[in-house]
């Protein structure tokens, strides 16, 4: 049975596309069964494992709307090797179109339940705000991974995403969880970077994996080529950090 993972911050440019696909890249790379859903509007997590987000026929709205099933859905990525429910633009529309909907928070989770079972992971890209797409997002999730820049404003936002965290766990999925807060964009040289990291650590503890992710030029170029950067360049640093960041949360979550 998946363990399925949001990755969210309601503050945007932390990195949480970026670890969405390739931490689901590096997870498929250890062994693991892994679907991608992205739940944001701009479709970013889509482009990066090379899908066209412009020609897709279904996406994630359908889904979110009913008018699809999630298995009709799902696209097999050539370069990724993982399963994705794509997004694009379509997916703004949904936010109305849910709002008139009795189950309207329940949607994704809903349809989650239909494919669990075919999966080990499954990870969650959602948009940068508390939007009703976020929340159908942390109503499915059993666990929320964090990404914060290790910069001045690094745990701006993150109290109100606890809160929301919280107020999801007591009123609608009790099984919700921090599994983790991701330091991203991690620059060693930059002694702010440095007292911002200690800061997370001195706040969160054991909450705050010990994988950091740095500033990486072919981390940043991957997107571009519509690659995982563990297939744009494996041997960079970045690519190695998503790996040591999989194998951490394979350790965490008692999978090997």
């Amino acid at each position: 049975m998946a363990i399925i993972l949001a990755v969210a911050n309601q503050k945007g440019g932390v990195g949480k596309t970026t670890t969405s696909v390739n931490l689901a890249t590096a997870l498929f790379d250890e062994g693991q069964r892994v679907l991608l859903v992205d739940m944001d509007p701009q479709g970013n997590a889509t482009t990066g494992v090379g899908i066209d987000k412009n020609g897709l026929t279904l996406s994630c709205y359908d889904m979110l709307m009913g008018e699809s099933s999630l298995s009709d859905v799902i696209v097999r990525t050539e370069v990724a090797g993982i399963d994705v429910v794509p997004a694009n633009g379509d997916l703004t529309a949904a936010e109305v179109g849910l709002m008139e909907d009795s189950l309207r928070e329940k949607r994704l989770d809903s349809a989650l339940e239909d494919v669990r079972s075919r999966y080990d992971y499954i990870l969650i890209d959602c948009p940068p705000s508390l939007n009703m797409l976020t929340l159908n997002a942390l109503v499915a999730a059993d666990r929320v991974l964090v990404p914060l820049q290790t910069e001045y404003y690094a745990l701006e936002g993150v109290s109100a995403l606890r809160q929301t965290i919280e107020q999801i766990r007591r009123s609608r999925n009790p099984k919700l969880k921090v599994d983790g807060y991701l330091r991203t964009m991690h620059d060693r040289r930059n002694n702010l970077g440095a007292d911002v990291s200690a800061q997370l650590l001195e706040y969160f503890g054991d909450e705050v994996y010990r994988t950091v992710i740095p500033r990486n030029v072919r981390l940043a170029e991957a997107p571009s080529h519509g690659m995982p950067v563990m297939r744009y360049d494996r041997s960079s640093r970045g690519a190695a950090a998503y790996s040591v960041l999989a194998g951490e949360i394979l350790k965490r979550h008692g999978n090997i």
